[in-house]
């Protein structure tokens, strides 16, 4: 296992990948459609995350207990190849490596996995949830399968997520706060337009950045999102297809979000 030790706590002792929300100076805040259902299993799913990062800052005081937490929870491909720690697949998704990767990932399923959630419903999500995560990190894998490079994080899963809400709901307005030096603004953009933009990111610097030293784990965003698209299709079908779209105007089936004095709406939640 290669040790690439942080030097501050709350970092991995492992150099990991960058959260889903590396967008280059473009971070979705909310979407315009929230949905009017509780969406029990996202807010679980959030809660998991932020209790596991709490209780690894509280309980894994020294790097060495660190090293061995994350030997044996992250997915590690060169221990795959081996047939070792399968558990990894799942155990994995729900690790950060830091507080702003654990926050950029919540942020990200909180913006997009309460529609998803609703149309789907609980339990159907929540299998969905995990096996874009668990495809997410096969497709990490077959790219690298002898790194030794530890992949965590919930990005793989939230991208499952991102490519499912694409499909079903293509022309939600999101609002994207953009930013770059000094400059930054707040846009409502179509979900087609962000979500296009950021998957196609990924893939280019899946084929132009060399993660074998660490960093952002772009084969796992961009797998977890192909995931999460197909495995949208039979619902989307299901509903109508391109008659769905048709229905909801390719929105989320609730009524928008209502504006205040600025340009950006009041979300209750």
């Amino acid at each position: 296992m290669r040790h690439c030790w942080q030097r501050s706590r709350g970092q991995l002792p492992l150099d990991p990948p960058d959260h889903i929300g590396n967008g280059r100076g473009m971070l979705p805040i909310r979407d315009h459609n929230p949905s009017e259902r509780t969406p029990y299993v996202t807010l679980i799913l959030i809660g998991i995350n932020v209790i596991v990062f709490v209780l690894g800052l509280v309980f894994l005081q020294s790097d060495q207990a660190l090293g061995r937490f994350y030997y044996d929870y992250a997915m590690i491909p060169a221990r795959l190849s081996q047939g070792e720690n399968y558990d990894a697949l799942i155990t994995s998704i729900f690790l950060h490596g830091g507080i702003m990767h654990l926050a950029g990932n919540m942020l990200f399923l909180w913006i997009f996995g309460d529609n998803l959630e609703e149309e789907m419903g609980h339990i159907p999500f929540l299998l969905f949830y995990l096996a874009c995560g668990i495809g997410a990190s096969l497709a990490q894998f077959i790219t690298e399968p002898l790194s030794p490079i530890p992949t965590v994080g919930a990005s793989g899963a939230i991208a499952g997520v991102m490519g499912g809400y694409l499909l079903l709901f293509p022309k939600a307005k999101v609002d994207i706060f953009i930013f770059f030096i000094v400059f930054f603004r707040i846009l409502p953009i179509p979900a087609w337009v962000m979500l296009g933009v950021w998957f196609g990111l990924q893939l280019f610097n899946g084929f132009n950045v060399d993660t074998s030293a660490g960093g952002v784990a772009y084969w796992a965003h961009a797998g977890g999102f192909v995931i999460g698209f197909m495995g949208t299709l039979p619902l989307w079908m299901k509903r109508g297809g391109k008659q769905f779209w048709q229905r909801t105007e390719g929105h989320p089936p609730h009524p928008d979000a209502t504006y205040g004095s600025s340009n950006i709406p009041t979300v209750r939640r």
